[in-house]
C-alpha cells in the first residue's frame, strides 16, 4: 500500500478502525476520533468535487463549498475562466460568502464587514484607509484572495486544498474515458435536493454500492427475486438481477457496476411470463421514471412505448430498436447523447463511484448523482445529495442549479419512492453500527468489493498501518 499519509503505529490505530478481509470494523462508521482524522488527512488532500457548472451559469455567478469547517467560494469569470477561493476575507477572516449561491453585483467581491473589495480573479481593487496597514506599504499581492487548486471536468468543477496534490489526471484516468463518452460533462441541471440523513456519510453512500439490495429494499423493481426474500421458499429458482452485474474496483478508490445488456433500457425484464415484451420494458422504466424522476425519466417511457406494434427487423433486438428510438429523438432535438459504442451503452443503469463520495448513475442522455457530506463534528450525521440531470435540447433553456432542502424525507411529495426505501434503510444501519452486538460488518467479495476497495484507499490517506 502507498501511503499518502506519514503510516501510524499499531498503538495509533485502534482495533475498532481496522479493515478485515472479509469485513470492516465498525468505528470507522461511529467515532468521533475517526471523523476528525479524515477532516484533518483525506479532505484536506483528497480531489473532491465542489460544484457543478450550472451551479454558476453567468459572469459573476458564485456557489459555496463547505467540507468540515474549510469554506471555498467557486467563481464564474468568464465563459472559459472558473476561479476557486478560500472563502474568507484577508483583513479579519470574515467569510466572503455566508454560503449557497448568488451573483457578484458588477463583478466585485467585497467583505461585508469593512469594504475590502476584489475583482472576479481575486485582485484586490480597494482597501479603505489602506495607509493604516503595513506602514503605508500594503500592496494590493498581499491581501489578493489566496486560490485553491481546481480542475473542470465533466460538468464538476473539483477542488484540492492540498497544495502539491496527487495530478488530477492521473486521479481521474480509471474512469476518465468512460465519463466523457457518457456525455457526463453535456448534463445540466434538472433538479437537486439535500437531505439531512441521521448516518455516517460513508454508511449512507455504501447503500448504493452494490445491486445486492434491490429485491429486499426495492421489492417492485424484482417482482420475483422479492418472493424468494419474503416468500416461504428462500432455495425457489429465479434469475436476480445482482447475478448479471459486473462490479470493478478501480486505483485510487474508484469503481462501478454494470449489467451490460442485461438491463430494462436493453429489453431485458424480470416481469412474468406472457407479458407483452414492449409493455414489459416500458412498464419497468416507467417504475424507475415515477419512482426517482432520475436516470430514467417520462419522456424515455413515452419512447420505449412508440415501439409498441412495429416489427423488430432480423438481426435486431427490442433493446437495439429502443436504442435506435433514443439517438433519432435526440438528433431531432439536437440533443448531446453518449456515444453509441457497446461499452458506453453497457453502463447505462449502471454507477460510477469516484472517491471519495460521489457516485454517478448514467443513461440515455440523463444521469442521476449522488453526492455524500460528512458532518462537520458528528460522525451519525451527513447530507445526501440527490442531483437529477439530463442533456437539454439545443432550443430549451437550461435552469440555474440552485439546491432545495428537504425537510422530511419520508414524505412522498419531497423525496420519491425508490429514494425514500433507500434511506428508510440507511438510518437503521447507522443505529445497528452502535449496537455492543455489532464490532465488524461483513462484506460479500464480489457484490461489495466497492465497499472495501474504497476503504483500503481511505487508508492511504489516514496513515493506517500496513498490517491492517
Amino acid at each position: 500500500m502507498t501511503l499518502i499519509a506519514a503510516e501510524k503505529t499499531g498503538a495509533e490505530w485502534p482495533e475498532s478502525w481496522r479493515l478485515l478481509s472479509h469485513g470492516i470494523r465498525t468505528g470507522r462508521y461511529t467515532d468521533p476520533a475517526f471523523l476528525k482524522l479524515e477532516f484533518e488527512q483525506l479532505w484536506t488532500k483528497v480531489w473532491q468535487a465542489a460544484a457543478r457548472l450550472d451551479e454558476i451559469p453567468a459572469r459573476g455567478d458564485y456557489t459555496t463549498y463547505t467540507i468540515g469547517d474549510q469554506s471555498v467560494i467557486i467563481v464564474r469569470v468568464d465563459d472559459d475562466t472558473i476561479k476557486a477561493f478560500h472563502n474568507v476575507c484577508p483583513h479579519r477572516g470574515t467569510a466572503l460568502s455566508d454560503g449557497g449561491c448568488g451573483h457578484f453585483e458588477k463583478d466585485r467581491i467585497i467583505c461585508p464587514f469593512h469594504g475590502w473589495r476584489w475583482d472576479l480573479q481575486g485582485n484586490n481593487q480597494f482597501v479603505l484607509e489602506r495607509h493604516e496597514f503595513k506602514s503605508g506599504k500594503l500592496e494590493d499581492k498581499d491581501v489578493a484572495l489566496r486560490e485553491v487548486e481546481h480542475v473542470v471536468f465533466a460538468g464538476f468543477v473539483f477542488i484540492n486544498f492540498d497544495k502539491n496534490p496527487i495530478p488530477f489526471d492521473d486521479f481521474i484516468s480509471p474512469v476518465k474515458q468512460l465519463l466523457e463518452d457518457l456525455a457526463i460533462g453535456e448534463m445540466r441541471n434538472y433538479w437537486w435536493k439535500g437531505i439531512a440523513v441521521p448516518a455516517n456519510w460513508k454508511v449512507a453512500q455504501e447503500a448504493f454500492f452494490e445491486g445486492y439490495h434491490v429485491p429486499a429494499t426495492h421489492p417492485q423493481l424484482e417482482v420475483k427475486a422479492a418472493a424468494v426474500v419474503y416468500g416461504d421458499d428462500p432455495n425457489a429458482e429465479v434469475e436476480f438481477t445482482h447475478h448479471n452485474i459486473t462490479t470493478d474496483a478501480f486505483p485510487y478508490g474508484h469503481g462501478r457496476f454494470y449489467a451490460g445488456k442485461n438491463t430494462a433500457m436493453q429489453g431485458k425484464t424480470n416481469y412474468p411470463d406472457g407479458f407483452d415484451p414492449v409493455d414489459a420494458m416500458a412498464d419497468r422504466l416507467n417504475l424507475l421514471a415515477e419512482g426517482m424522476d432520475a436516470q430514467v425519466l417520462k419522456a424515455d417511457v413515452e419512447i420505449a412505448r412508440s415501439l409498441k406494434g412495429k416489427p423488430i427487423p432480423e438481426g435486431s433486438s427490442l433493446g437495439a430498436e429502443f436504442v435506435k428510438a433514443l439517438y433519432t429523438d435526440a438528433a431531432k432535438k439536437q440533443r448531446p447523447m453518449p456515444k453509441p459504442e457497446p461499452e458506453v451503452l453497457g453502463m447505462w443503469g449502471g454507477e460510477f463511484f469516484i472517491f471519495p463520495n460521489l457516485l454517478i448513475l448514467p443513461n440515455a442522455g440523463n444521469a442521476m448523482i449522488y453526492r455524500v457530506m460528512p458532518d462537520a463534528r458528528d460522525p451519525d450525521k451527513c447530507t445526501f445529495e440527490i442531483l437529477s440531470t439530463k442533456t437539454y435540447p439545443a432550443d430549451e433553456a437550461v435552469p440555474r442549479a440552485i439546491r432545495e432542502d428537504v425537510t422530511d424525507y419520508m414524505n412522498p411529495e419531497q423525496v420519491l419512492e425508490i429514494p425514500r426505501q433507500d434511506l428508510g434503510n440507511i438510518p437503521r444501519m447507522q443505529k445497528g453500527l452502535h449496537s455492543l452486538g455489532c464490532k465488524q460488518i461483513w462484506l460479500a467479495e464480489n457484490y461489495e468489493k466497492m465497499i472495501m476497495n474504497m476503504h483500503r484507499e481511505m487508508d492511504k490517506y489516514l496513515g493506517a498501518p500496513t498490517e491492517s
